[in-house]
Order: structure tokens, then C-alpha cells, then sequence
């Protein structure tokens, strides 16, 4: 109820006009977003390569109203892909949400937009991952994949979500033609006809897809690029360390070495969990999201864990 609850505030204006404007907002929400400036998220990837740790550059914004929103979007994601390639031992490549340049207003435009940003990402010697955002975007989604495919772009990889019955398969095809995915359980609100309503049946079929893509990455030899930028046919992101341990449990089993597979994780969760990964021989890439559109992404952290909730409200009420 409660994770419902924030989700619908993520997408609710009226409550984001009201919580941006409370100044201890950005203080809860700046453990999760590396600063508003690209410069401060470049500064955030640094420090985690100083540990060892690769990363992923989000510059926050979804749900673009107009094709200028889009085209400002699509401008902020080149700089982050030209600052990326202008420093070529920053461990990291970016990912980007289609709604963000244009998916919910213009597919045409979308897809163009995306041509340009994977050539541009292409220059930058780096690679991109497309989130998957509700399932009115799923089919969507995957089709533009494989559309940009055909356009010989495939610095380019996508994420699954282990609450919806249909990823098993979605999976396995995905598997099959050799794109790499970013396994995730799933932060938007289904209905019971499409995503497993018990947190039980989600972490059960987390595990599964676990297993079909280490068993992929180790049948396609599939390994982390040595400058980081490239990751793996799997990457496991998860800070759930039972579904941690059955990933190393497993890979093990199989033979499969710690390069061929990464854990990702997000900006500022477990940051004790990251480094004791990296440690003992483990890939790990952080994702760090920045920029001014925070507001959703927040939400929906706030929707994961009720000790986020709980740490937003004591600041609430001391203002």
C-alpha cells in the first residue's frame, strides 16, 4: 500500500511542486543523486573508480511533454557521453530512459533521437543501457532495440524486470540474439495480470532469470571490457544480498569467472555491501543518476524501502 502510495506520487505534479519546495527534500534526496551538475556526477564516478568500482551516468528526466523537452534531454545526454569520451580512464557508460527523449509523444522522434545518441555514444568509445520504464513501454522498447540493431548500433543494452510474468521469455529471446541485460526486480506499479503481486514469487523468478543469463554469459563467453566501460551479458542489480549470493553461489557452480557477470547497485545503498563485493574479486558498477528532475526517481527510492519513508518523515516533522 505504501510503495503504492509513493509511486503515484512520483508521477503526481502537484505533489512534486510541494515536496521540491520543502529545503530538507534535497538534503534526503542528495543520498541518492550525485548532485544536480554533471560536474558533480563526474566527481561521484571518479571517487568510486579510485575504489574500484565502475559506474553508470543517468541524467535524471522522464516523461518529456514536448519534442523541445525531448531535444533537451537528448542535448544533456550527448555532453554526459562527450565528457565521458574526453576522459577516456573514466570507468563508466550511461543509461537513458525513452520517455525521456520523446517515446510517450513521438516514436519517429524517439528513434531518431536514439540513432543519434548511440553514434554519439560510439564516438565517446563508451556504451549506453536503455532502462525499462511501465509496461505501456515494454513492447515498445524492446522493438526500438532491435530496430537500432538493424542499424548496426549495438553499444547498446537493456533492462529486465523480474515482476512481470512476461520476462522469462522476453529474456530468453533476448539472450538468444546476444543483447545484454541489466536484471532488476521492478519499481513501477502493475496490475496482478501483468507483474507477481508477492515479493516471494518476484525474488523467485529474480533467481531464475539469474541463472538464464549466467548461463548465457558463460555459453557466449561474455566478459566486462578491460577499460570498464563495456559490461558483461549479465549484470545482476540487486542490493538484496540473498539474491547476491545466490548469483555467486551459481556462477561458481557453473564456472562462470567474476568478470563474466557484474552486481550493479545503486548511488548511495550499501555502499559497505559495493565495496566488499569489489574485494573479493567482484564487478561492480554503481548507478549514479544527477540533475535537476530528481523528484521521480526520489519517489520511487522512498517506494523501495520503508526505512527511506521513515528517515523522510523524522526530517519532515524537524523540518
Amino acid at each position: 500500500m505504501l510503495r503504492s502510495f509513493f509511486i503515484y506520487l512520483s508521477k503526481a505534479e502537484w505533489a512534486q511542486k510541494i515536496i521540491t519546495g520543502w529545503s530538507f527534500s534535497w538534503r534526503i534526496a542528495s543520498r541518492f543523486v550525485a548532485g544536480t551538475t554533471l560536474k558533480d556526477a563526474l566527481q561521484v564516478v571518479r571517487d568510486l573508480n579510485a575504489k574500484g568500482i565502475n559506474a553508470t551516468l543517468d541524467h535524471l528526466g522522464e516523461h518529456t511533454n514536448t519534442p523541445e523537452e525531448a531535444q533537451q534531454a537528448a542535448e544533456d545526454i550527448y555532453s554526459t557521453l562527450d565528457a565521458i569520451g574526453a576522459e577516456p580512464e573514466l570507468r563508466s557508460n550511461v543509461s537513458i530512459k525513452l520517455t525521456q527523449i520523446g517515446m510517450g509523444l513521438d516514436e519517429s522522434l524517439c528513434a531518431e533521437t536514439l540513432a543519434r545518441i548511440l553514434s554519439r555514444a560510439r564516438s565517446a568509445k563508451t556504451y549506453v543501457r536503455v532502462d525499462m520504464e511501465d509496461t505501456p513501454y515494454t513492447d515498445k522498447t524492446i522493438n526500438l532495440h532491435y530496430a537500432m540493431r538493424e542499424k548496426d548500433y549495438k553499444n547498446h543494452g537493456l533492462v529486465i524486470q523480474a515482476y512481470l510474468y512476461r520476462t522469462e521469455a522476453d529474456v530468453r529471446r533476448l539472450l538468444q540474439d546476444g543483447i545484454a541485460l541489466r536484471n532488476v526486480k521492478g519499481a513501477y506499479n502493475e496490475p496482478p495480470d501483468k507483474a507477481f503481486p508477492q515479493k516471494a514469487d518476484v525474488d523467485a523468478n529474480f533467481d531464475l532469470l539469474t541463472k538464464i543469463m549466467l548461463d548465457a554469459s558463460l555459453e557466449q563467453n561474455s566478459a566486462l571490457s578491460e577499460d570498464g566501460r563495456i559490461p558483461p551479458l549479465a549484470a545482476i542489480a540487486t542490493h538484496d544480498e540473498r539474491r547476491i549470493a545466490f548469483a555467486k553461489s551459481y556462477a561458481e557452480k557453473i564456472g562462470l569467472p567474476k568478470t563474466g557477470f557484474e552486481f550493479q547497485m545503486l548511488y548511495g545503498i550499501r555502499r559497505d555491501l559495493q565495496e566488499a563485493l569489489v574485494k573479493d574479486g567482484y564487478s561492480v558498477r554503481i548507478y549514479v543518476p544527477f540533475g535537476t528532475h530528481w523528484y521521480p526517481y526520489f519517489m520511487r527510492r522512498l517506494a523501495e524501502r520503508p526505512a527511506n519513508v521513515w528517515f523522510f518523515i523524522v526530517n519532515f516533522f524537524r523540518g
